[in-house]
């Protein structure tokens, strides 16, 4: 579908390193070239330091140091010709026209004719930026806008001129959105496109509304937060978060491209603070704080805010919604309380604002509302917010207060943006008429499939679905999509439903994460009325399901996103095959709550490393590995390090695109049904007690350095005993039935203890381990 191998990355700052990186990540190879520093021994050092901040960063630019390796270090001077053995250039440098347009004329000279050319601005217009070029430049040139960090942000804003080549810019967006994981949102060649363009407008009416009514910072972000699905940052701490100091940049530019008729230009003033802020060096988290910071003066650590009105910081203050404010934002903005009035001044003129982009920045509102949920991670767009608020009443508040009706929102008085017609979600186009949301090929979601059909199967934590061609679909519906008696019960009915009447079985869903595991809330309510025989009969029952699904006569595919934490990896672990999300979290994290892995992840685990051909071959190798990894909680940090840790095998499938996971997953599904014949059991060597022994030993060893705990001791123990196989004999195999009965034998011993019970009473509270 593309013939993308190779990519040039002109400027090794932070954007162009991040971008370099993440095309590494994807597994093509990265020319990553910048200047020659005057007097510089090493020509090629800013390209090679930009290597080394990023296998350093945090969070990670690479989903695997190993993908670093892709990337070749080199500079514009001497290595500019080897351009014309890559597939695309993309050019990240400074933003000032001259300096771009001079490397346009060196890459042109350079390139392969045909080469897709890009830049990755986000404030000169492409018309700007060919001006004068060749028309075989022009044509292959266009504006590729990534969001920092490039790996983690999916929103990529993709520009195209008059003169742009239509295959070209699609054989980009094919490359970004397949193998890079990108939504890909076409824009007009308008200033600041469409989400620097909006949620700029956003942020500075927000910062300016918060000035005029006297709000503090804390009761601006508390209203500019959650009610309206935006991060729990709000807006002042999401200027911390990305740097005070890149504000002036992003506003001065719009001010200065924007028409003198455009909305955003009356919210455009001096603001004392912020200018005291700048020169002090208060610019958020990378400086010395920012509207928050933490004061660490005589040994303390104060939460402080700033005051707006006169620039000193004060303790932070928690601030509270007006009551049932959070839950209904028509109710909100309605109110006349200084945070109501705050809520409608903001986003009174951010959604009218919205509604003017259609179609000057964009081709449609299921572009902007794509737009602002990536890019600014907001959870609705601002047309389904203009949906939950009632457009005919947005409309009588706009002209209650003098102003201009956008004609798109005029369009929608008596009507919804979207609606749901014969099963599928349609939008209100700038015609009037409405319009099917039409998917890009490959693209298979469950929330459509929900649209137009009832499930197969449900209850209070899991339902089951009809996904087509003979595969079902299970989907956990819990709370975090932690695992309980509901899931578990509704995942031996669908093995059962399966083996008689389908081919296949997906188990997906499109929560943020795939699940984080048992519901230990309910395991802690089980033992606080001592209910412990009701804790073991959910192990066994869990042991028993997972056990059936491994074994099955037909194939299973787990396709996590997101975290997949102890059950849930477990779950990925007995499972025919795995088609992950690239930003997929796995591990057996049992540990960090004084437990350890009760539904036959040791047992799989073992497994795996005693087949793997890099280990030394006898009975400890193995456990010691498995120990060394599920010991500290140890978490993969991308599908790619979960493949090296064994959480995932070298069959398994990774897919970089959230929104064609399930489709990938149900494809390969289908693959495995001819012909599919599960796994045999197999029988473990283990080391028995002399093998315990020895990683006790160890685990006493990190506690004599303070690297362990007195509890963290007690349950290394547990899991020696179970990963050595108990009193096994190294000679005599142990059966899977036998490391399952040692794991609930040992999850039982420690749940039992008051020091596992307070880890349990701890996470659930504070969402962080207790080191006890």
């Amino acid at each position: 579908m593309t013939d993308i191998r190779k990519v040039a990355v002109i400027g090794a700052g932070v954007m162009g390193a991040g971008i370099a990186a993440h095309v590494a990540n994807a597994g093509a190879e990265v020319l990553l070239l910048d200047i020659v520093p005057e007097g510089a021994s090493d020509r090629s050092i800013i390209a090679k330091g930009a290597i080394q901040k990023l296998l350093k960063a945090e969070p990670a630019a690479f989903m695997s140091k190993a993908a670093a390796k892709l990337v070749t270090p080199g500079n514009i001077e001497d290595d500019l010709g080897d351009i014309a053995t890559c597939d695309w250039v993309i050019e990240a440098v400074v933003e000032r026209l001259d300096v771009k347009q001079a490397l346009y004329a060196r890459i042109e000279a350079a390139r392969r004719p045909g080469t897709p050319v890009s830049s990755n601005t986000s404030t000169i217009p492409l018309a700007d930026l060919t001006a004068g070029l060749p028309e075989s430049f022009r044509r292959d040139f266009l504006i590729t806008h990534f969001f920092n960090p490039p790996r983690y942000m999916r929103l990529l804003e993709i520009v195209t001129g008059p003169e742009s080549d239509a295959a070209t810019a699609n054989r980009v967006a094919a490359f970004a959105d397949v193998r890079l994981g990108k939504t890909v949102v076409r824009c007009k060649d308008t200033p600041g496109f469409i989400a620097n363009r909006l949620g700029t407008y956003w942020l500075q009416a927000a910062v300016i509304g918060a000035l005029d009514l006297g709000l503090t910072v804390e009761e601006a972000d508390v209203v500019m937060g959650r009610p309206f699905g935006f991060p729990k940052t709000g807006v002042f701490g999401l200027i911390d978060l990305v740097g005070l100091d890149l504000m002036p940049h992003v506003v001065g530019s719009l001010q200065r491209t924007l028409p003198q008729s455009d909305p955003f230009h009356a919210l455009i003033r001096e603001v004392p603070v912020i200018d005291t802020m700048l020169k002090t060096g208060m610019t958020g988290r990378k400086g010395k704080g920012g509207f928050y910071r933490l004061n660490r003066e005589n040994g303390g650590k104060v939460k402080e805010a700033i005051d707006l009105s006169t620039g000193t910081y004060r303790a932070q203050d928690r601030a509270a919604l007006p009551e049932g404010a959070e839950k209904d934002i028509a109710a909100l903005i309605a109110s006349d309380t200084p945070m109501g009035r705050y809520a409608w001044q903001v986003m009174g003129r951010t959604l009218a604002y919205a509604a003017r982009l259609v179609p000057e920045a964009a081709d449609d509102i299921v572009a902007v509302d794509e737009a602002m949920r990536l890019g600014y991670n907001w959870k609705w767009g601002p047309f389904e917010l203009i949906d939950k608020i009632g457009a005919a009443a947005l409309i009588a508040r706009l002209k209650q207060d003098g102003a201009a009706i956008p004609e798109l929102l005029a369009k929608a008085e008596a009507t919804p943006f979207y609606r749901v017609t014969d099963g599928k979600r349609q939008y209100l186009g700038m015609d009037g008429a409405y319009h099917d949301i039409v998917r890009p090929e490959g693209v298979l979601l469950l929330a459509d499939i929900k649209l137009a059909s009832q499930p197969v199967l449900r209850n209070g934590s899991a339902s089951l679905w009809d996904i087509g061609d003979g595969v079902l679909c299970l989907e956990f519906t819990s709370k975090s999509n932690s695992l309980d008696e509901g899931i578990i019960t509704l995942l031996a009915k669908a093995t059962k439903l399966v083996r008689e009447k389908y081919k296949a079985l997906v188990i997906y869903n499109e929560g943020s994460n795939f699940s984080v595991g048992a519901n230990l809330g309910l395991a802690l309510f089980a033992c606080n009325i001592a209910a412990f025989g009701e804790v073991e009969k959910l192990i066994a029952q869990g042991q028993k399901v997972y056990q059936d699904l491994k074994y099955a006569p037909f194939p299973t595919v787990a396709a996590p996103a997101g975290m997949a934490l102890g059950g849930g990896c477990e779950l990925l672990l007995h499972s025919s095959t795995v088609q992950a999300h690239a930003e997929s979290y796995i591990g057996l994290v049992e540990c960090g709550v004084g437990l350890v892995p009760g539904w036959g992840g040791c047992k799989e685990m073992l497994t795996r490393w005693q087949s793997e051909a890099s280990l030394p071959k006898g009975p400890m190798p193995a456990p010691s590995k498995v120990f060394e990894t599920v010991s500290v909680a140890t978490v993969a940090k991308s599908a790619a390090e979960a493949r090296e840790l064994l959480f995932l095998r070298e069959g398994d499938g990774i897919t970089m695109n959230r929104d064609r996971l399930l489709a990938d997953a149900k494809a390969r599904a289908l693959a495995l049904v001819e012909g599919y014949a599960p796994p045999k059991p197999r029988d473990l060597t283990l080391p028995g007690p002399s093998g315990k022994v020895a990683m006790v030993m160890a685990a006493e060893g990190f506690a004599r350095r303070g690297m362990a705990t007195k509890h963290d001791l007690v349950v290394a123990d547990a899991l020696a005993t179970v990963l050595t196989g108990g009193d096994a004999d190294h000679i005599e195999p142990v059966t899977e039935a036998d490391v399952l009965e040692l794991e609930r034998a040992a999850f039982m011993r420690l749940i039992r203890t008051n020091a596992t019970l307070a880890r349990i009473e701890h996470t659930l509270e504070t969402g962080r381990p207790l080191r006890n």
